[in-house]
């Protein structure tokens, strides 16, 4: 094993007194291309190209000598640092850390960067790095070759956004594009690059928070009453609560509210951090559930259309929640292969057909019968009633 092991980050400015020291020692210095062209790495120093972290972990677990990582930014934030710590490959590492790129590109936007949502988008990540692009009003995005600026842009269809665009930062290519999130597919981009991602409702938030790339809903609970008259026993609390549960709306999420309604449950499901995609047959639902979300704080994409023509066109979904419509859209919605589907029928017929629909579909199928009785705290006495059946249903994943 290497007798020690110095991880520098470097941000672009001259390295610092440590770093200096650190590598003048080192008998191996990995990093990328332009990290081992710095004139500070010693002549006769081993060099590895820095492709695989892994691979460049086990030469520098089996080299005799003191060897340093070159990083940019800082190597402890979303870096090689976490690689080279795992406990496969047993190394012990001193950091000097530098800026990091994300500091570096709210810097170069003078905005503050506490209330922003931070994500790495690789080609298997992309998808759910776009979907908190969504979902949140201030987003970073550390970008890689094929999940870069143009990427997120094409998958972002039909969500305006401002793209802050920083490339090569601390080099002499740096550069600082903003454009709409429209423009930013016309575009070949320099990497490395760094993607802040602007626009939508902040809910009304001023000052400074006190969680780092967090917002505290403004109520507290959930599957809060509805808030306009006339609502469905589709939409009641306890239903939502249950669909909620089986659904389990997260961070990284696309839910499709087929049959939105008046948006509770979209609401509910942003308000977990997952991107909602709400849609209605009818306009005045989808401008409801825009208005209840304006006044939620979250973000939510209505789109008018009857299902299941109008999911044609949507991105694919990781849950769905299915307010009417039949079995053809719960048909519709299986073909789409999301991880979980919920729905719910008011009588045995109608559950029957659905059930029998999510299990043609490929999934295994839980249901069960609600019901629901508000009371008048005051005598006890029945104010209503409500029984529906819930379907929820689960993908079964088939080996290849």
């Amino acid at each position: 094993m290497a007798d020690r092991v110095t991880v520098i980050g470097w941000d672009g400015s001259p390295l610092t007194a440590a770093a200096r020291s650190a590598l003048s020692a080192a008998t191996l210095v990995a990093g990328a291309a332009h990290h081992l062209a710095l004139p500070e790495v010693p002549p006769r120093a081993e060099r590895i190209r820095l492709g695989s972290v892994d691979l460049a972990a086990r030469r520098i677990a089996g080299h005799r000598g003191t060897a340093v990582v070159l990083a940019d930014g800082d190597p402890g934030f979303f870096g090689v640092v976490r690689t080279l710590r795992a406990p496969e490959h047993g190394l012990e590492v001193e950091v000097v850390p530098a800026v990091s790129s994300v500091a570096a590109a709210f810097a170069r936007a003078g905005m503050p960067w506490d209330d922003a949502r931070i994500v790495v988008a690789h080609q298997r990540t992309l998808r759910r790095a776009v979907n908190v692009c969504r979902a949140h009003p201030k987003v970073a995005v550390l970008t890689s070759p094929g999940a870069g600026p143009a990427e997120l842009a094409l998958l972002l269809d039909g969500v305006h956004r401002t793209f802050v665009i920083c490339e090569a930062l601390g080099t002499d290519r740096e550069q600082v594009t903003v454009l709409t999130s429209d423009k930013a597919a016309d575009h070949d981009w320099r990497d490395p690059n760094v993607v802040i991602v602007i626009g939508g409702s902040s809910g009304g938030q001023t000052g400074g928070g006190w969680l780092m790339g967090h917002e505290t809903p403004k109520v507290r609970g959930w599957a809060l009453p509805t808030e306009y008259p006339g609502s469905t026993s589709g939409e009641a609390p306890p239903l939502r609560a249950a669909q909620l549960a089986r659904l389990g709306p997260r961070v990284g999420d696309l839910v499709w509210d087929i049959g939105c309604g008046g948006g509770p449950f979209s609401v509910e499901a942003a308000r977990f951090g997952a991107a909602v995609i709400a849609v209605d047959a009818d306009p005045d639902a989808c401008a409801r559930t825009e208005a209840a979300a304006r006044r939620h704080g979250v973000q939510i994409q209505a789109v008018p259309g009857r299902a299941p023509h109008v999911l044609e066109r949507l991105p694919e979904p990781d849950v769905v929640r299915i307010g009417g419509g039949g079995v053809p859209v719960v048909t519709a919605c299986t073909d789409r292969r999301p991880e979980r589907i919920v729905t719910h029928a008011s009588t045995r017929d109608e559950a029957e057909a659905l059930g029998a629909a999510l299990t043609d579909g490929g999934y295994t199928v839980e249901c069960a019968l609600l019901q629901t009785v508000g009371l008048d705290p005051d005598d006890w006495t029945e104010r209503e009633r409500s029984v529906v059946f819930l379907l929820a249903g689960h993908r079964i994943d088939r080996a290849p």
